[in-house]
């Protein structure tokens, strides 16, 4: 049965590594919807037109997902406001097969993660602050909070083994 597993959480609190690290574990046949990939890179789009431009795609490629690989990815800082119909159509394509995680981080800690990013110049504090979302859970699907304790290898670990267990 194809499985979902969502991340999701500020700026800089590392849902990208693990999402990319995640793929790496699962191997072969597993997608992987980077929403800054579909926003910026795909539409090259931001802001409010970001969010309506990017949320019909981010639906489509969920169900492309569903039908076609084992494990879907699903990773982004998608306000839980603004994204609320692309969860609602998770549930409807995956049901119960959906494992949500949010990490939950203080800003401190994003600013720190940030700095040691390949892209730490592109944008900074400020575009960090305006973005910033606090305890920003989905009111449809339960999700694990990671907080700063959790470090890289304990979040994968932990994914890996509740989405092949299927809790």
């Amino acid at each position: 049965m194809p499985k979902l597993i969502v991340l999701r959480g500020n700026s800089g609190s590392g849902k990208t590594t693990a999402a990319k690290a995640l793929q790496e574990r699962f191997g072969p046949n597993t997608m992987l919807i980077s929403h800054d990939m579909v926003r910026m890179q795909m539409l090259h789009v931001g802001g409010r037109e970001g969010v309506l431009r990017s949320l019909p795609l981010l639906v489509e490629l969920l169900r492309y997902g569903r039908q076609h690989s084992e494990v879907t990815i699903l990773e982004g800082i998608l306000p839980a406001g603004d994204y609320g119909p692309l969860f609602e159509a998770a549930l409807e394509a995956y049901g119960t097969d959906i494992f949500a995680y949010y990490y939950d981080l203080p800003f401190e800690e994003t600013l720190l993660r940030h700095r040691t990013k390949p892209n730490c110049h592109d944008f900074g504090e400020e575009e960090m602050r305006r973005w910033w979302r606090e305890k920003d859970l989905l009111p449809m699907l339960r999700e694990t909070v990671f907080t700063k304790e959790v470090g890289l290898e304990e979040a994968v670990e932990i994914i890996y083994r509740q989405v092949t267990a299927g809790k």
